[in-house]
């Protein structure tokens, strides 16, 4: 019970195998977390450390259809009532990330990169260098996925990926978040 409502708690592994979700069966609202946002889901971070995980959230997106919620208030991102456009979305990317756990992996190299800018908002480029080669995640993603990709040629493609979609600034000097 929560404010005098009554809230159903469902194991939603995958982003984190001990994530969960809330659902107010009364209004039929679900609090997703990152489970499930309109247009995916949170780092899959069991994958990310080469574990096979992406199943988890292929089961988690089951339970959330089962519920069948009206609306979703997910951990990132404003409400929304298009639940079954959002699993659909959930899905594909599910699918494209369980073919090319590469990409996932560099989706989540450019997560740590952008709560990284958040942060700081502003850092010389060689400081935030020094921050992501001490960071052992990136070092742990890098050894699972990067094989054949120098950790350099690794960043660069990272940080280019985020500039292009125009939430960080990085050149030579500094690198900035936009957002």
């Amino acid at each position: 019970a929560l404010a005098g409502e009554v809230f159903e708690i469902h194991a939603a592994p995958g982003h984190d195998p001990h994530s969960v979700v809330l659902f107010h069966p009364a209004s039929r609202t679900l609090l997703s977390a990152d489970a499930l946002w309109e247009h995916g889901f949170g780092v899959v971070f069991p994958a990310l450390e080469g574990e096979h995980a992406f199943a988890e959230v292929g089961d988690t997106l089951d339970v959330i259809e089962q519920l069948d919620p009206l609306h979703i208030i997910p951990g990132h991102g404003a409400p929304f009532s298009d639940v079954a456009g959002a699993l659909a979305r959930a899905r594909s990317k599910l699918a494209y990330f369980e073919a090319a756990p590469e990409k996932h992996a560099m989706h989540g190299i450019k997560v740590l990169i952008k709560y990284h800018a958040l942060d700081v908002q502003r850092e010389p480029r060689t400081q935030f260098e020094r921050w992501l080669h001490g960071a052992s995640y990136f070092r742990a993603i890098h050894v699972v996925y990067g094989a054949g990709t120098s950790v350099e040629a690794w960043l660069d493609q990272a940080l280019q990926s985020l500039v292009k979609s125009g939430v960080i600034a990085a050149d030579a000097h500094e690198v900035r978040n936009l957002d």
